[in-house]
Parts: structure tokens; C-alpha cells; sequence
């Protein structure tokens, strides 16, 4: 049985070389979303000025950090680290999720052998990550993402839930995440041609770790959506009240886009 959101408990380790500090409010924000940080380690070489910005926020945020010094100039032994430490925190049984957070895609092989253990892997990096290492993931978030949505936040800029960028909205939803979109829904498809969105949502992590409704303007799945204007949506009452399971298909005249 899969763990609920509420329910994991994550190991989070930060790759100090590869990740800037100001990043850390709405990154540690935004994994309190999938779960308790049990473990929270970042390592570096500390003796190193490129990573003096840490020492200002590793307190405030309860960060343990790992020294690990750089041997030989222009190799990354902070990776060798984090990955043996990573396997350790695995075999405690400790944790049954991990969150880790880099660009760098030498952790991809990591990160394909956590999920072998059966664990959640959420990676959190730059849009210059590369593609291997996002799509060995469960979920990938971008960075500049969390600090768009945190600046919106800070300037008081948000009236509407499903408040989008000016640019992305002029822009509208990309093709090809229109047809992944279509796609996956006739993917799960019943013989009515509804799909329950929640997992049409899975499954699109599935297909595309890096899908994320607000790479694109939107807070939620539903408006980015509604946005397409290729489905009819259709919400239904549950046995609990307030609460609706929101069905979608394609309409009568989408075949392909």
C-alpha cells in the first residue's frame, strides 16, 4: 500500500555545491507538502567560501551539515558522500521517501536505486538539471518555479487562486503538454470516455516527473485544464459533503491536436 503524502517520512539531502541558500524557504516549503523531513543533511566542503551562504540558514532550518573536503580540484567528492549516506539512511528503515536536492545528474543512478527499494524519490533542482536525472525521479520540481511562486507571494501579487504568469497566460498551454495531457486521459478512459482527474494527475507524473501545473501559470491542475479547452470537466458529489471527485474527457470534436 502507497504511503499518503502526510504519511512519508523524508530523507532530504542537499548537494550544497550544486544548490543555491536562497533557495531554502520555499524549497523546505515545498517538501513539507509531501511529507515530515525526518533527516535533513547538505553537504559540501565548509572550509570553502563557494558555500558560505548556507552557514547564514542551516540553523534557522534544523540542516545538519556533512564536511566533505574537496581532494582533488575539479572532482565532486560532495556526490560520493550523499550517495553513501543515502544508502545508509535507506537500509535503517527510517524513512520511506527521499527528496534530493540537485542539478546535477551524476545522482541519477541514486536515484533509480531508490526506487528499486520501493521508495519515493522527489528531486529538486534548476531547469539546467539534466534529463536523466528528472525523469529517474518520482516527482521533479523546479527551483526557479518555487521562487517565482514565493516573490508573488512577497509582493502581494496573487488575487486569484489560479492567478498565471502574464506571459505564460498570453502564451497558453504548450502543444505538446496539451497532447500529453489528452493522451493520458484516453489512456485511462472508461467505455463513458470520463477519466478521474486524480489519476490522470499520477499519471502524467509517471509519463513526465517534471510535470507540474505551475511550470505553465497555474496553481492547479484543474485551470491548466480548463486553459486547454479540449475537455469537458464534470465535478461529482461524494459520500462526504463538500468534498467532489472532478471526472474529465475529451470533447466530441478533439481527435488530435
Amino acid at each position: 500500500m502507497q504511503e499518503s503524502a502526510s504519511d512519508l517520512k523524508l530523507a532530504v539531502l542537499i548537494d550544497a555545491d550544486n544548490v543555491s541558500y536562497r533557495y531554502i524557504k520555499a524549497m523546505m516549503d515545498e517538501i513539507a507538502l509531501y511529507g515530515t523531513p525526518t533527516v535533513k543533511r547538505i553537504y559540501g566542503d565548509w572550509t570553502s567560501s563557494l558555500v558560505s551562504g548556507w552557514k547564514t540558514v542551516l540553523l534557522d532550518n534544523a540542516i545538519t551539515p556533512i564536511q566533505q573536503y574537496s581532494y582533488t580540484y575539479g572532482k565532486n567528492s560532495t556526490d560520493s558522500a550523499m550517495i553513501i549516506d543515502a544508502m545508509d539512511i535507506l537500509y535503517s528503515g527510517k524513512v520511506n521517501g527521499f527528496c534530493l536536492v540537485s542539478s546535477d545528474s551524476d545522482f541519477t543512478r541514486l536515484a533509480i536505486r531508490l526506487r528499486e527499494a520501493g521508495v519515493r524519490v522527489i528531486g529538486i533542482g534548476e531547469k539546467k538539471t539534466p534529463d536523466p536525472f528528472i525523469v529517474a525521479c518520482d516527482k521533479f520540481i523546479y527551483l526557479e518555479i518555487l521562487m517565482a511562486e514565493e516573490k508573488e507571494e512577497g509582493e502581494k501579487q496573487v488575487e486569484h487562486p489560479h492567478y498565471k504568469h502574464p506571459v505564460q497566460q498570453a502564451a497558453g498551454v504548450p502543444k505538446k503538454i496539451a497532447t500529453l495531457i489528452l493522451n493520458s486521459v484516453n489512456d485511462l478512459a472508461g467505455d463513458d470516455g470520463w477519466a478521474f482527474l486524480g489519476d490522470v494527475g499520477n499519471l502524467l507524473l509517471k509519463k513526465q516527473p517534471s510535470f507540474d501545473s505551475r511550470n505553465y501559470g497555474y496553481t492547479k491542475l484543474t485551470p491548466l485544464i480548463q486553459a486547454t479547452g479540449l475537455f469537458e470537466i464534470d465535478q461529482r458529489d461524494t459520500s462526504n459533503k463538500g468534498i467532489k471527485h472532478i471526472f474529465i474527457k475529451p470533447k466530441a470534436d478533439t481527435e488530435n491536436i
